[in-house]
Formats: structure tokens, sequence, C-alpha cells
């Protein structure tokens, strides 16, 4: 009997930790969501018709309630819906792919073995120029290889079969998107991609898999047109520009667009942040 009550007592001081450690750890992601809540509401000028006065009606652009069934109803309610996707990485991690700044699993907590003069240098085409060897030996845990879709990914396909979706703007590199199905005229992906990559020297581009061939077997890709350069994916290096689509496309999509949903990023890395600001 003793030792029965003994077992049962660590039971229960076992499921007091949990109690007191799962709180804190929701408390955390509730305040997280909260404040980007509170900041796209004053951001885009949402209001929720429940809570709201009539001033505030006549001036704000207006959601039923501020939900994902107010989201859904404003839809059903406007069925020539024009909608921009905004993505960032948290539509990839439960895909496998890691972000690159979580404390414990992203990119940049896991690059100590790369003896990189500090984590960022990795992206950086200063010092890619100088040593690739880092960038390709952890492009071969990012290759877009046995990387599936998840449903966010399908999701944005789904807009685009039923004629709502105006464009989908994404800060990720790992062109799930496309493994998706969604067409490439729909597609604005602001950090560059893995599809693709051209020659430092000559600009001779290349394709994925000429490229994935190179990375998997270990070798840094150096061009085949002028046997010297060496060849880098089309991602966003810090240093560089970002693509002139991303420009060309945002002076125009934000302003005729009905709705824009934002998945997957906290919206803190600029310019792709600001392009909330076009639509406000």
């Amino acid at each position: 009997m003793d030792k029965e009550t003994e077992e049962d007592r660590r039971d229960n001081n076992s499921d007091e930790e949990k109690r007191n450690v799962s709180p804190e750890s929701s408390e955390v992601e509730d305040s997280e969501m909260e404040r980007l809540r509170r900041y796209l509401i004053q951001k885009l000028r949402l209001v929720d018709l429940s809570t709201s006065n009539q001033s505030d009606q006549s001036q704000q652009r207006v959601l039923r309630e501020l939900s994902l069934d107010g989201i859904v109803e404003y839809i059903k309610e406007k069925p020539d819906c024009k909608i921009i996707t905004m993505a960032g990485a948290g539509i990839s991690t439960s895909a496998g792919i890691p972000d690159f700044r979580s404390p414990s699993s992203g990119l940049y907590h896991k690059l100590d073995k790369y003896n990189l003069p500090y984590p960022q240098a990795i992206f950086e085409l200063d010092f890619f120029t100088k040593n690739p060897e880092p960038f390709f030996t952890l492009a071969r845990e990012l290759l877009p290889e046995g990387f599936r879709p998840t449903m966010s990914h399908y999701f944005i396909r789904l807009l685009w079969e039923k004629g709502l979706l105006l464009r989908h703007y994404t800060q990720n590199i790992d062109t799930l998107e496309r493994v998706a199905g969604l067409p490439p005229e729909k597609l604005v992906e602001a950090h560059g991609t893995f599809h693709t990559g051209r020659c430092l020297k000559c600009r001779a581009p290349y394709m994925l898999s000429w490229m994935k061939e190179k990375i998997l077997e270990g070798m840094i890709p150096k061009c085949e047109e002028c046997n010297e350069g060496v060849v880098k994916p089309d991602i966003v290096f810090f240093g560089e520009m970002l693509p002139e689509r991303f420009q060309e496309l945002a002076d125009r999509d934000f302003v005729q667009a009905d709705l824009l949903i934002i998945m997957g990023s906290s919206l803190v890395v600029q310019p792709f942040a600001s392009l909330v600001d076009r639509y406000a």
C-alpha cells in the first residue's frame, strides 16, 4: 500500500509539473499571436462588427468577425474576391524544413560546425565568393529533396484553382509551392529559390536538377560554360537585391487585392514585411 501511495504521489507530482510547464509555453505562444493580431488589426484597419461602433464601420475595412469563420464568410459574400497570400517559414516547418531563427532547431543554431565568423556569414555574398564550401555543405540539408508540401501549400493552390488567388508572395526558398502545383506566374519568391541558379562569372543559367546532382555528391557546382565561375542557386543573399519581379508585381497587385492572408510569418524581415503597408 505504501509503495502504491508513493507511486501515486510521483504520478501526481509529474502531472503537477506538466501543468506548471505547459501553460507557460502556451502563454508565450498566445502572447506572440496576440501581439501579431493587434498589429495586423491596427495596420490593416480591420474591425469586428460585433464590437465596433457605426463610425468605425464607415472608416475601416470590415470582416464580420476577426476569425477564420469571418474570412470564410467574406470570401463567400464576394465571389470575385481577389486574394493575396503572404507566407513565411512557418508553413514549411511541419514539412521538416527548419526555419532560420528558432532557438533550438533553427538553421542559425546549427552552424557552429562550419567555423563561420558569425552565423549570417553563410548567406553573405562576399563570404560565399571567397569560401562557398560551407554553404554547399549546408545546402544538402536545404535542398527540396524528399520534402512534401503541407496543407498550407495546398490551400494556396486551392485558392488558385477556385480563381481567387491574385498572387502568392513567399519568403521561402524551398520551392514547395511549385511542388504543390502552383503555377509560376502566380508565385513571387521574394527571397529567391533553389529552382534555378546562375554562374557568378558569366551568368549562365542552370536548373535545380543539375545543381542538385553536384551538391548531393559533395561538389561545389562549377559552370560548364566558362569553366571558371561557381554556380549559385538563385536565392537572395545578404548584399543582393531582391528579384525585380517582387517590386514590379507588388506595385500593382496590392492596390487590387480585396483580401490579404498572412501565414507562417511574424513579419519581421524587411522589405517583405512592408508589403502589408501597400495593402493598408
